[in-house]
């Protein structure tokens, strides 16, 4: 089996450059997995997008470090991990923390409500041998945030003596790296009221070891946080606030150039909707000079709500400023579901137009759409994603199950109405049912999320994309890329794109508690099994994708192709979904 580098026991556990001091504080911070339905870690020989809530952590703690905070006699050493492509051994980090003197904190950072169950997990032997442990992210603030009391699975974890923090970390995590060093770590950091100005804030750093263990060279960082709209099933507005704050012009630099100097030119703008960060033009424009002025050669992904098309120049420097990809939270084409979940601003006769707008600019559209609002059947949503794949100009689609998250709006009322929702969480991912739904059974709503990947990625319509993107100049391949990936991911190896990587890890002893450790003979034969046909149907898919693209490159007459998609929409024209629908 391929072994990664870091995992070696040749190797060094800590990949730093420090020079112990006379005391050392060993300081982890970990961005927890989750685990699969088979109880395993979801783990990857290269993952996708480095963790942004890692890169900002660990910004902190090496200012924390520069400024030596406990002391001059006191090293900081810091290890940066993702388990999404690092494997976490509890007991070598309790070795290691105790060949140093004893003293250290495990942070696990980011973690969601999917990623709970996993971190505590993780946590309870470190806690077991006197590690100090904190858990920050969105499953912890989000509930301390919307809930009248502390849920239960937080108030075990306090019970085994973990520490919870729940915020913004800029302005205090000094204080929780003192409160650790010192042993006085609080239960319960709250500090969800106190909301940190952005502008000269610590830069997000991503660690080496992220990089490494990434498919791609990519650096993700915050241009600004919060959000004004009220969308229900969204934790942000809860955790964040609807306030928006914003890094300026010259932080945002200043972070880009951090990261070019490590050879990193691609980068993932993690703003929840960047369009409406009101620094966008100054930032855009700081960026375009970069690039046309000192030739860097920088490419950006930003996520953006289905109006940002109306923003005078918005889109156009968005294209100078190597934006190429662009996350749209679409969500669905049921007026009365936009209706239901607050997300007013959606406006569905825009649609096309928007679209088109980002063709203009070279920019490859990737939409989010949400399967469960309350008007969905199975039935409903196979229409409207016939209707997308005909009338829209969507280069890439995501498909999410409707998640009652902790923290959003959606979760507070429906445990108000003591409504059923899935106690493990562990399932509170994309693509797991986990609460009731009005028309249709749970199997009912796990059909028609599996059906719609395999309704829009048909061959027919992937070489549609591809004719689409050919006609409008954009890069054919790159299109096959980035469905391959999002159609392979979900169908062969049974993960969400946003979960996904390259060539899956599994760990025969790193499963889920409770779950039966399997026996050698059987679980290795398995394994190399699955690793086998997962490969053989990615090269078949691989192969059907490369003859389409074939097919499109060489027709004559790709660059005047047309469908529906491709006509302007009317001035002023309303077009209700149902309209569409056949």
């Amino acid at each position: 089996m391929l072994k990664n580098n870091f995992l070696s026991e040749k190797r060094p556990f800590l990949l730093t450059n420090d020079n112990p001091g006379p005391e050392v504080f060993r300081l982890y911070l970990i961005k927890p997995s989750h685990y699969d339905d088979d109880g395993y870690v979801i783990q990857w020989f290269r993952s996708d997008i480095p963790s942004n809530t890692l890169a900002v952590l660990n910004g902190l703690a090496l200012d924390c470090r520069e400024r030596r905070v406990l002391g001059n006699q006191v090293n900081i050493v810091i290890s940066a991990l993702d388990e999404a492509n690092c494997r976490i051994k509890p007991q070598r980090i309790i070795r290691e923390i105790c060949s140093t003197g004893g003293k250290g904190l495990v942070a696990l950072v980011g973690v969601q409500s999917n990623q709970f169950p996993r971190a505590v997990d993780l946590a309870r032997p470190l806690r077991a041998a006197g590690v100090t442990v904190c858990i920050g992210g969105f499953h912890v603030s989000g509930s301390l945030a919307m809930l009248p009391s502390m849920p239960p699975e937080i108030m075990e974890a306090l019970e085994l003596g973990i520490s919870i923090f729940a915020g913004e970390a800029e302005e205090h995590f000094e204080r929780v790296i003192r409160d650790a060093h010192r042993g006085t770590l609080e239960p319960v950091y709250n500090v969800l009221s106190s909301l940190p100005d952005l502008a000269g804030a610590v830069s997000p750093v991503v660690t080496e070891t992220s990089t490494r263990g990434s498919m791609t060279a990519r650096a993700s960082f915050d241009a600004g946080r919060g959000c004004p709209f009220q969308c229900s099933f969204c934790t942000i507005i809860n955790v964040h606030g609807r306030k928006s704050r914003f890094r300026t012009a010259d932080d945002v630099e200043s972070i880009i150039r951090l990261h070019y100097a490590k050879g990193m030119k691609k980068f993932f703008i993690t703003d929840d909707n960047f369009a409406r960060n009101q620094n966008w033009e100054a930032i855009f424009d700081r960026i375009i000079r970069l690039r046309q002025r000192e030739g860097l050669k920088l490419r950006f992904i930003i996520q953006v709500d289905t109006l940002c098309h109306k923003i005078p120049n918005f889109v156009t420097k968005a294209g100078e400023a190597g934006v190429n990809r662009v996350f749209i939270g679409l969500e669905t084409l049921n007026s009365a579901n936009l209706a239901s979940a607050k997300k007013g601003q959606n406006a569905i006769s825009e649609y096309r137009a928007m679209l088109q707008a980002w063709k203009t600019v070279g920019a490859i559209t990737s939409c989010g759409y949400i399967i469960g609002f309350p008007n969905d059947t199975k039935e409903s949503v196979l229409r409207e994603i016939e209707t997308m794949k005909r009338e829209l100009p969507i280069d890439l689609v995501e498909f999410f199950c409707l998640i009652p998250l902790p923290g959003s709006e959606d979760h507070r009322d429906l445990m108000t109405r003591d409504v059923w929702m899935d106690p493990d969480l562990n399932r509170y991912d994309s693509e797991h049912v986990t609460t009731a739904h009005p028309l249709m059974s749970g199997e009912e709503w796990r059909e028609a999320y599996l059906r719609a990947w395999d309704t829009f990625y048909t061959m027919e319509h992937v070489e549609t994309l591809m004719r689409r993107a050919a006609a409008c100049g954009i890069k054919t391949q790159k299109i096959m890329k980035l469905a391959f990936i999002s159609h392979a991911t979900q169908a062969i190896e049974g993960v969400h794109p946003l979960q996904g990587g390259l060539l899956r890890w599994k760990h025969r002893r790193d499963r889920q508690p409770g779950r039966p450790i399997e026996n050698p003979l059987l679980f290795y034969p398995r394994y190399v099994w699955e690793c086998l046909s997962k490969t053989a149907r990615l090269w078949s898919l691989y192969r059907s994708y490369k003859r389409l693209r074939s097919r499109v490159e060489n027709d004559p007459a790709k660059s005047v192709y047309v469908d529906p998609a491709l006509l302007p929409a009317l001035e002023g024209e309303v077009q209700p979904p149902e309209q569409f629908l056949p």
